[in-house]
């Protein structure tokens, strides 16, 4: 018998089974009749095994990541906080959970009053005049939002010369990466000694070629810019426009609204801002909020009352088109808006208020243990450096590794990119001072063990089901199927 973890399927055996239905009632039919053409397996070797060892296997397989139910994920820029549980089960009702996309409108009343009402409040809450929900994540919606930039230069007969966008080099890399989509160039510019984007250098930067500027508010450095009003009517005076990344959006509601900083339009990561905590491949959504002058080029259909009722109407001749079959993931919208619901205006802001200030008591508190890039005060998240631990030939990498001995999930390293040995933290406002107080009294225990015994950092984790991994040795020599101890390749059952 293997006595290691084992795969579902080297579990049970015959005649194991989970709870037996009822006799089918109705004569069966083969399924090449139900699918013709098809090309069927005939032979698939599924586990027998019985309920509870179904259950005690996935709750096992829980229990060897590290996830948000289970400690501390301070994962900065990602805003992995706890959310409501009840929304999930809102967002499991029969009645949101199983609509049909397919159903039409007067069949549909219920989610699209779900979608409806959503846009109007992040529009709302954002300064702009309309919202789309298609986008299915954050970077769909830099896409989309960029491409009704494009779609607004070529209806004013500019779209061929207008082909730069400027971009900040603390911005998220997913910009640029939106920009080259499209087509067209990045223009990056630097930051000053206090974080904030370059003012000359930007208006260096700006032209007739100059299609739009991009800036998450607040930046990756976790610092507010305070010259953004500068930054936007600087690009406007140079006929381009104003995209903002509103991955941080989390500092602002119910403080700030994006559209009164003088932005066109904006991507909201309501997975990060509204509830559901995102990783691992995802779910997401990131609808796109535009200013007045944008909306003819909203995707479709676009959400709207008609004469009987929510339609989706598709009488838009400047629109960009479809970016997402239907609208979006419906799911994650239905929790965004019933966490904005529940908390209402003030418990919105409390939200935001409460984010800043733990950033800035971790940020103040560990600032003596490791260095701090720039010192000003932060929003929601903080960027400290463990290059002063690089004397002891310890690295950030190591820092991260030795966390997660202690119950805690390692903030984001390395990133933003102009920091050294950065780590990029964000405490969120869900978590307790007494969670506050174990993380800092953590990293200062890390930063008294880099300078007394650096080797316990570097072979760290010592206590996870998985030690550290060679990467080197795993991207030459990559394996994508499960061997079964004993085995050979041709025998194990691949790894799914």
């Amino acid at each position: 018998m293997n006595l290691e973890r084992r795969l579902l399927i080297e579990q049970g055996g015959e005649g194991h089974r989970g709870p037996e239905l009822p006799a089918c009632d109705v004569p069966a039919r083969p399924l090449a009749e139900l699918l013709p053409g098809a090309r069927l397996r005939a032979e698939l070797r599924f586990p027998q095994v019985s309920e509870p060892e179904v259950v005690r296997h996935f709750i096992e397989l829980s229990t060897l990541n590290h996830h948000i139910d289970r400690g501390f994920y301070p994962l900065g820029s990602c805003t992995m906080k706890h959310n409501p549980k009840i929304n999930d089960e809102l967002a499991a009702l029969p009645g949101l959970a199983l609509a049909h996309p397919m159903a039409g409108d007067p069949e549909s009343q219920g989610a699209l009053r779900v979608i409806f009402e959503l846009q109007n409040v992040l529009a709302a809450i954002t300064g702009f005049h309309t919202v789309t929900s298609q986008p299915s994540a954050g970077a769909q919606g830099e896409m989309t939002g960029l491409m009704m930039i494009r779609a607004w230069h070529r209806a004013r007969g500019e779209g061929e010369r207008r082909r730069r966008v400027i971009v900040p080099d603390s911005a998220h890399g997913t910009n640029p990466a939106s920009v080259h989509l499209l087509g067209w160039e990045t223009v990056t510019i630097p930051s000053n000694d206090h974080g904030h984007v370059d003012l000359a250098a930007l208006e260096k930067a700006l032209g007739p070629d100059a299609a739009a500027v991009m800036f998450t508010v607040p930046n990756t450095l976790g610092v507010f810019e305070k010259e953004i009003l500068d930054v936007t009517r600087l690009a406007h005076d140079a006929g381009a426009q104003c995209y903002m990344d509103g991955a941080n959006l989390n500092a602002l509601v119910g403080l700030v609204r994006p559209g009164d900083l003088g932005f066109d339009v904006m991507h909201i990561n309501v997975h990060k801002t509204f509830s559901t905590p995102h990783g691992g491949g995802g779910p997401g959504a990131g609808p796109v909020a535009v200013a007045r002058h944008l909306e003819p080029f909203l995707p479709v259909p676009v959400v709207e009352e008609g004469e009987g009722g929510l339609c989706r109407s598709w009488n838009r001749p400047q629109s960009i088109g479809r970016v997402h079959s239907h609208h979006g993931n419906f799911g994650i919208l239905v929790r965004a808006l019933a966490y904005i619901l529940e908390n209402g205006p003030p418990g919105l802001a409390r939200v935001s208020r409460t984010a800043i200030l733990n950033a800035n008591y971790l940020l103040r508190r560990l600032a003596g243990t490791y260095e701090l890039p720039h010192d000003e005060h932060c929003m929601h998240e903080c960027v400290l450096s463990g290059r002063n631990l690089r004397r002891y030939g310890v690295k950030t990498l190591d820092v991260a590794k030795r966390l997660l001995d202690f119950g805690v999930h390692a903030p984001t390293v390395y990133f933003p990119l102009i920091v050294e040995e950065a780590l990029m933290i964000e405490p969120t406002e869900t978590e307790t001072l007494d969670r506050l107080e174990h993380f800092a009294e953590v990293m200062e225990r890390i930063a008294r063990e880099a300078a007394e015994d650096p080797q316990l950092l570097k072979d760290a984790p010592h206590t996870t089901p998985s030690r550290r991994l060679d990467e080197g040795r795993a991207a030459r020599e990559l394996k994508l199927r499960w061997q079964v101890p004993g085995s050979t390749p041709s025998e194990a059952p691949a790894r799914s």
